[in-house]
């Protein structure tokens, strides 16, 4: 028995037991099928051809890093246009990635997300507060602060906020019951922002007003730090690193791959400060200043190149849907036509003899004779209209699936898939144990997946009024070893009445305050058509469990050569 877990969030591997697979990657499985068409870049997992660009980014930092440090110390010129040109551009960056975030958030709302980009809304405006503060950037003392103190101090606290959403990042993306409601996600980014400003706002107070109370990192000279500087720049770097090391514990997606690209990027800048030279204008710290820019860069590029290709794939997926939804307009139009032409015969005849009739019976003496040749006409064809109509539903509706076969393993998989969002956004915990080798069941398989759909979809329904830690899913596949497929749902919802079960199939017949009643009634016919069975096995107060028995392909012996 192959056994899976899915996580209505995210999950991480278990020691022992069922390995934990996120719906994100619930897809990923399905051997010799399509792949998965992630609902955002956050759920992405990382790939090979990501990781070995990821890798090659980072190869070539650390090469760039390495070559620069024995010129590290060398002074250059004062460029006053420096730091605001570069920082202001850095802000930019920060806050357009910060906004692609957001936005990925309010598609799916995992608080995971706000972190991140609360880190990039930190990063984006501490750098600009920063060349208020900087000597020589917009005013010989810097615009507000101290004149050499405030703008190191807003630096310390740019580069410990960002690492900190980081961490928060890290140790909450898998953490189940970390997804808010769709309707509060504006609310809770409003809530996130003023929160960010507001901390800024109080730190930035503090270290441009108050800066008589806290260490200082110049002296006499603002372009030479003194040994607290460089102390601040190895905890600084430690920091990073254990911000990187805990991101590069639980990595899993694109987003967790190119944070840690953009932390490793960071690393230089404090290096540079601890080995090579802490004074300002020389090789190093221009350098240092031009590798962070680059890691402001980094995670913005990213997000806009798999944007762009989710939106094509997007793009692919609604043109095949459109397409797909004008053949079905034409062929409910054909058969509308072969139904209007068939049924006009029979009933002008039924309209003809039925005015000749009423003639009859009109006259004065009323004409009797012939009357009843006229109403036997009258039922003939209206027999003959009834038949019409049976054959037409035979064709559109009755078509035996044949030697249609398909794989009940996939279609479980690809329902599964189709539903990660809501699962997610319900929070619902699923495990799906599918059976492997499974022989192939004789139903098609759009029908099979339909079925699916119905009956996962009303079990998520079921579940709503559960508490989120108690919303569980089921999905089992297995074979009786004889001639069946049993496809299993179990859900931990209220349940079914006793009264209800009695008639839970029938059409038209629904607990559900806005249901129609034929999802059940459509899905088991379309079952006992292909020969199969949909039943309600048990529904008691902690859930209800369905089950669709379904024939199996014929096992052909194989002969054997003597």
């Amino acid at each position: 028995m192959r056994q899976r877990r899915f996580l209505g969030l995210i999950g991480s591997t278990a020691a022992a037991g069922p390995p934990v697979v996120p719906p994100a990657a619930v897809g990923n499985s399905v051997q010799g099928e399509e792949q998965d068409f992630p609902l955002i870049f956050a759920n992405v997992p990382a790939a090979g051809p990501q990781k070995t660009m990821a890798l090659g980014v980072a190869a070539l930092l650390v090469f760039a890093a390495a070559a620069i440090a024995p010129f590290a110390s060398i002074q250059l010129g004062r460029v006053d246009a420096f730091i605001p040109v570069l920082q202001t551009a850095l802000s930019i960056a920060d806050l357009l990635t910060a906004a692609l975030l957001f936005a990925q958030y309010s598609i799916q709302p995992q608080r995971a997300l706000l972190a991140v980009a609360s880190g990039y809304v930190f990063s984006s405006l501490f750098a600009f507060l920063q060349t208020l503060t900087f000597p020589g950037g917009y005013a010989p003392a810097g615009l507000i602060g101290d004149g050499s103190n405030s703008a190191a101090w807003i630096y310390v606290l740019w580069h410990t906020m960002f690492p900190a959403a980081i961490l928060v990042y890290a140790f909450s993306k898998d953490a189940i019951g970390f997804v808010d409601p769709p309707g509060k996600t504006k609310a809770n980014i409003i809530i996130t922002v003023a929160s960010v400003l507001a901390t800024i706002a109080v730190l930035t107070w503090i270290v441009t007003t108050k800066t008589e109370y806290i260490p200082i990192f110049y002296t006499n000279d603002v372009n030479v730090q003194t040994r607290f500087g460089n102390r601040v720049n190895l905890a600084l770097w430690l920091w990073g690193a254990t911000a990187l090391a805990v991101l590069f514990a639980r990595r899993r997606t694109v987003l967790d791959l190119w944070l840690m690209v953009t932390l490793l990027a960071c690393m230089p800048n404090f290096l540079v400060a601890i080995i090579g030279s802490s004074v300002r204008f020389t090789i190093g710290w221009y350098a240092a200043r031009g590798f962070v820019l680059v890691s402001s860069c980094i995670l913005l590029t990213v997000l806009i190149i798999e944007t762009m290709l989710l939106y094509s794939r997007l793009a692919s997926a609604v043109t095949l849907q459109r397409r797909e939804h004008t053949n079905r307009l034409l062929t409910v139009d054909a058969v509308t036509r072969a139904i209007a032409h068939e049924l006009n015969s029979p009933l002008g005849a039924i309209a003809l003899n039925a005015n000749t009739a009423l003639c009859q019976l009109r006259a004065s003496p009323r004409e009797l004779e012939g009357i009843e040749d006229i109403l036997s006409d009258i039922e003939a064809d209206s027999h003959r209209a009834a038949a019409i109509i049976s054959s037409l539903r035979e064709i559109t509706t009755t078509a035996n699936d044949g030697g249609v076969q398909t794989s009940a393993e996939n279609a479980a998989q690809r329902a599964l898939r189709l539903l990660k969002n809501d699962l997610q956004i319900n929070q619902i915990s699923v495990t799906a144990e599918l059976q492997g080798n499974l022989p192939e069941v004789q139903i098609d398989g759009e029908k099979l997946q339909q079925v699916l759909l119905n009956l996962i979809r009303n079990a998520i329904d079921a579940m709503r009024s559960s508490p989120a830690g108690a919303r569980q899913l089921r999905l089992g596949a297995s074979f009786d070893g004889q001639s069946t497929v049993l496809l299993s749902i179990q859900d931990s919802g209220c349940g079914i009445s006793a009264d209800d079960r009695k008639r839970i199939f029938d059409p038209f017949f629904t607990t559900k305050p806005d249901g129609m009643g034929l999802g059940l009634a459509i899905s088991s016919a379309l079952v006992e058509r292909s020969g199969g069975k949909l039943r309600l096995v048990k529904s008691e107060s902690d859930g209800s469990i369905f089950e669709l028995a379904i024939p199996a392909r014929e096992q052909r012996p194989t002969a054997s050569l003597s």
